[in-house]
């Protein structure tokens, strides 16, 4: 019999592990059932090695998953000397294709997105003053840090309206998740305020969509980027219908100095804003810990209906943009945590949307395997 790959082999004991202790916690352990479960692990065993080496097992596991991507985003020029490059995009899909995950999404198109939505959480005086900046062919907006260039109001109008694109899917039913390859970022986006790369607030924008468009009574939003989206934060603290909970290095240590963890949110919005910060140096106990004592209950007791994330992939001990040190295991096990969560809450409907991420060797690697986290094709 040939012999399969260590991974595939990891989620096959994995899976009759959980079969068998599904047996023990039911009080049906009797010496029948466990054969049963022996019996159903060997044929399980062989269908996967059939499965396997016919190519066959990923088809038939993946969830229908959503690609949002458009050259557009590369016209978002920033200059040489600046870390959120059009590059960042650019290995993200030589990653995806090269590892033959690309073929495997749905793409779906990005339209501009109207400026009602983007109104809805910016104001229309920041709208147009951004407008003019690049229309005039200022070299940065608000801060020396937020380069731009004549394309960059096209870019974030379709940055955001990918997003919405992408809740569409999901809620027609033609995609089950979705990941959003888009630039310029957002989380840092105030209302009437350019900070930290970020112009149009992507993923306040999605929310506000889902909201309004969709009816969705409360969303859920996961901020995974080593930097705290203070602009996130602040837009929503107000407001007890949209959960935001971010885990980034601690303030004291990194940009932007927001969200420290006593901050839990303003007047009605008074306990839906988490924040878990880690201290420089520490990795994947302290997330493992963080999320699993903060995230997991604050969002049971929220019950959102949907979940957007800010998917930022700087937390890695390889970035340079930050002190902390998650591994590429560790954020294999933040996208599983999310994508449980999600399967208990709100029957899998997730958006993950770009953020941060420099390190341009690692980050096809984080992105193509949060994907496949999304997907379905990781995890157990």
């Amino acid at each position: 019999m040939a012999e399969l790959p260590a991974g595939v082999v990891q989620a096959f004991f994995a899976r009759t592990c959980c079969n068998y202790w599904n047996v023990l916690r039911s009080g049906r352990s009797s010496y029948g059932n466990l054969v049963s479960v022996r019996r159903v692990a060997l044929k399980s065993q062989e269908e996967m090695q059939l499965n396997y080496f016919t190519g066959e097992q990923e088809t038939e596991q993946m969830k229908k998953t959503g690609f949002i991507y458009d050259d557009t985003y590369l016209q978002h020029n920033t200059g040489d000397w600046h870390p959120e490059s059009s590059e960042r995009l650019r290995v993200i899909v030589n990653g995806l294709k090269e590892s033959g995950l690309l073929e495997k999404l749905v793409r779906i198109e990005a339209e501009p997105a109207n400026q009602r939505w983007v109104e809805a959480v910016h104001h229309v005086n920041y709208i147009m003053r951004f407008n003019d900046a690049c229309a005039m062919g200022l070299p940065d907006f608000d801060h020396q840090e937020n380069s731009i260039c004549r394309e960059s109001f096209k870019a974030a109008l379709l940055a955001a309206g990918g997003v919405i694109k992408a809740i569409d899917s999901i809620m027609v039913g033609d995609v089950e998740t979705a990941f959003c390859a888009v630039r310029p970022p957002g989380h840092h986006a105030e209302v009437d305020k350019a900070m930290g790369f970020c112009y149009f607030n992507n993923v306040a924008i999605g929310a506000r969509y889902a909201q309004r468009q969709w009816g969705m009574k409360r969303v859920g939003i996961i901020d995974f980027d080593v930097h705290h989206g203070n602009g996130t934060q602040h837009i929503f603290e107000t407001d007890p219908t949209v959960f935001y909970y971010s885990i980034h290095e601690h303030p004291s240590f990194a940009y932007p100095g927001t969200g420290r963890d006593f901050e839990c949110g303003v007047a009605a919005g008074e306990g839906t804003t988490k924040n878990s910060v880690i201290l420089p140096g520490r990795g994947d106990h302290d997330y493992r810990r963080k999320l699993t004592e903060d995230l997991i209950p604050a969002f049971k007791k929220f019950q959102p209906d949907m979940i957007l994330v800010s998917a930022g992939f700087d937390a890695h001990a390889a970035d340079m943009m930050s002190g902390v040190n998650l591994s590429t295991d560790g954020y294999d096990f933040v996208s599983e945590l999310i994508m449980n969560l999600a399967n208990a809450l709100t029957d899998g409907k997730v958006v993950s949307i770009l953020e941060g991420g420099y390190n341009l060797e690692l980050l096809p690697l984080l992105v193509e395997n949060h994907i496949k986290h999304l997907a379905g094709l990781r995890g157990v």
